[in-house]
C-alpha cells in the first residue's frame, strides 16, 4: 500500500492510496492510534471513490464514532483505466435497451461479470488497511447502494471479516445466491419509485437474505433520492453492530 498524499480538516484525516493498480482513499480520525472499526464504502455507478455521497458519509462514521473508513475505485471507474471490455459489454447493453430489452437484467449480469474482480480487490484492500496500527483488525462494516450493492452482496456473501452492512438499491437478479449466505445483520434501503430496479427486485433481493437480523427502510421516492436522515440510522446500526 503506497499513499500518495495526506490532508486534514475538522479532526478527519484522508489519505488517498494505491493498493497494486486499485486506486483509494482511507479516512480516519486525526491523530488516531490504536484498533478500530473499518467500514469499506462502495459507490454508485458512474461514479468514484471520492463521490460526494461517499465524502459525506465517511467524514460522519469518522467524526461521530471514531471509524476508520476506507473506498476505491471500481474497476473503470475514477482513477481507474477505461476497460474496453466492460465498456463494450456496457455499450451493448445500451444498444439492446435501445431495442427493446429490460434493463434489469443486462445491468445484473453485468455487476455479477464485475464482482469476480471486484471481491478479491476488496478483501486485498481489507489485509493492507487492517495492517495499519491505527486502524488494526477490529470488527468491519460494509456500505453500498445501487452498483454498491451489486458488487456488495457477493463480497459480504464471501468476506468473514464483515459484521454488518447497509445495501439497497439493488435486485436479487444476479445477487439471490449470494444474499441466500449472508448471516450477518443487514440495513436494506429501497426507494419505492425507484426508476432502475423494479420494486419487487429490490423486495426479493431483502426476502432472499439469510440474515436473522434485517430490516427494510423503504422511501418514497426515485432511485437517487435516499432521505438524509438514513444516513442517522446508518451512523446508530454500525455502531450498535461495530462497537
Amino acid at each position: 500500500m503506497r499513499f500518495s498524499s495526506e490532508t486534514s480538516a475538522d479532526g478527519v484525516c484522508e489519505q488517498l492510496f494505491t493498493l497494486g493498480e486499485i486506486p483509494g482513499v482511507l479516512w480516519t480520525p486525526a491523530g488516531a492510534a490504536g484498533t478500530r472499526p473499518l467500514i469499506l464504502m462502495g459507490h454508485g455507478g458512474g461514479q468514484h471513490k471520492k463521490a460526494p455521497d461517499i465524502v459525506a458519509r465517511a467524514r460522519r462514521f469518522v467524526a461521530e464514532c471514531g471509524f476508520a473508513v476506507a473506498a476505491v475505485d471500481v474497476p473503470g471507474h475514477g482513477d481507474r483505466p477505461v476497460d474496453e471490455q466492460y465498456n463494450r459489454i456496457a455499450t451493448e447493453n445500451q444498444a439492446r435497451v435501445a431495442a427493446g430489452e429490460e434493463l434489469a437484467p443486462l445491468v445484473a449480469g453485468f455487476q455479477a461479470l464485475v464482482a469476480r474482480q471486484t471481491v478479491p480487490e476488496w478483501q486485498a484492500v481489507l489485509d493492507g488497511v487492517q495492517d495499519l496500527d491505527y486502524v488494526g483488525a477490529g470488527p468491519v462494516g460494509y456500505w453500498g447502494v445501487s452498483l454498491g450493492c451489486g458488487l456488495g452482496v457477493p463480497f459480504v456473501a464471501d468476506e468473514p471479516r464483515v459484521r454488518a452492512a447497509v445495501l439497497g438499491l439493488g435486485g436479487a437478479l444476479a445477487s439471490a445466491e449470494a444474499a441466500a449466505r449472508i448471516t450477518v445483520p443487514v440495513e436494506f434501503l429501497v426507494q419505492w419509485d425507484d426508476e432502475r430496479v423494479p420494486r419487487t427486485h429490490g423486495l426479493a433481493l431483502f426476502d432472499a437474505l439469510a440474515s436473522a437480523e434485517k430490516t427494510l427502510h423503504a422511501n418514497p421516492g426515485k432511485h437517487e433520492e435516499i432521505p438524509a436522515s438514513e444516513l442517522d440510522s446508518t451512523l446508530r446500526f454500525f455502531t450498535r453492530h461495530l462497537g
